[in-house]
């Protein structure tokens, strides 16, 4: 069995473990300094669609984490993996932001306007900070008058903030749910497919990565389905009262990445 003190790969969320909003948490650059320091890799994972990976990068930067975009993956990068290999000719509706529908489109998808029957062979849902009723109306039409291919990039309920916390794409989907009774097959973490791409991009073993992350349904039960050790931080949204109500157990539980920085030694 590996310890902490053997892995290779560290794949890290991002808002609620290293930062939340703009205040980076104590101890993250010294945990990022010290998994370089020992020869290790990291990459930065999250099931946010709502910004490009150049958002990331110029937020991170600002932080004074040091980054570029190959330090990172998404949602929006699965869900590209996942229509190319299934779905590669058929044309989507997303509700999603200006940023994620040019992403999707710069990646080959093909992404429409047009909402009438005829154009659309499916429906793509993520996080968007840029809703309107409009979409919404849209996306229950296509989904509730005919069998279209229906994805969301994650299920994340909510995304943290310093006030507590405001709706993501799970809440969205649930909000479609009531209204055509469709679910959508999600994409992002819970998935085990953005480790497993991190995995073979870094070229280590399951045994040799570590999950970090606040979430236990989507980054811990990732990391679970992907056969790693997890530890689950207590700095955004998660708490130690979840952890008796979840089905979810992570390989460890700790208050911060800072004490994380402590145990790899």
């Amino acid at each position: 069995m590996s310890t902490l003190r053997d892995k290779r790969l560290f794949l890290f969320d991002m808002d609620g473990t290293l930062y939340l909003e703009d205040t980076l948490f104590d101890g993250t650059l010294e945990l990022l300094h010290r998994i370089r320091e020992k020869g290790g890799t990291y990459l930065f994972l999250t099931n946010n669609s709502s910004k490009g990976v150049d958002a990331y990068v110029e937020k991170l930067t600002r932080l004074g984490i040091p980054c570029e975009a190959a330090d990172f993956l998404t949602s929006t990068d699965a869900t590209v993996a996942y229509v190319r290999e299934h779905a590669p000719s058929k044309r989507f509706y997303c509700v999603g932001t200006r940023s994620f529908v040019q992403q999707l489109r710069s990646c080959g998808l093909s992404v429409t306007d047009d909402v009438t029957d005829d154009a659309v062979d499916g429906v793509i849902l993520s996080n968007d900070t840029e809703l309107t009723f409009a979409k919404l109306s849209h996306a229950s039409r296509l989904l509730t008058c005919a069998d279209r291919l229906y994805l969301a990039t994650n299920p994340d309920w909510v995304c943290p903030t310093s006030f507590g916390s405001v709706p993501d794409c799970g809440s969205f989907a649930q909000m479609l749910e009531h209204a055509t009774g469709k679910r959508p097959y999600v994409i992002g973490k819970p998935r085990p497919d953005m480790l497993q791409l991190a995995m073979r991009r870094c070229g280590c073993t399951a045994e040799e990565t570590l999950m970090v992350g606040d979430r236990l349904y989507t980054d811990i039960a990732a990391g679970v389905n992907a056969g790693v050790d997890t530890v689950f931080v207590l700095s955004g949204e998660g708490t130690r009262a979840m952890l008796a109500s979840s089905d979810v157990t992570p390989t460890y539980v700790m208050e911060d990445v800072r004490e994380l920085c402590r145990r790899i030694g």
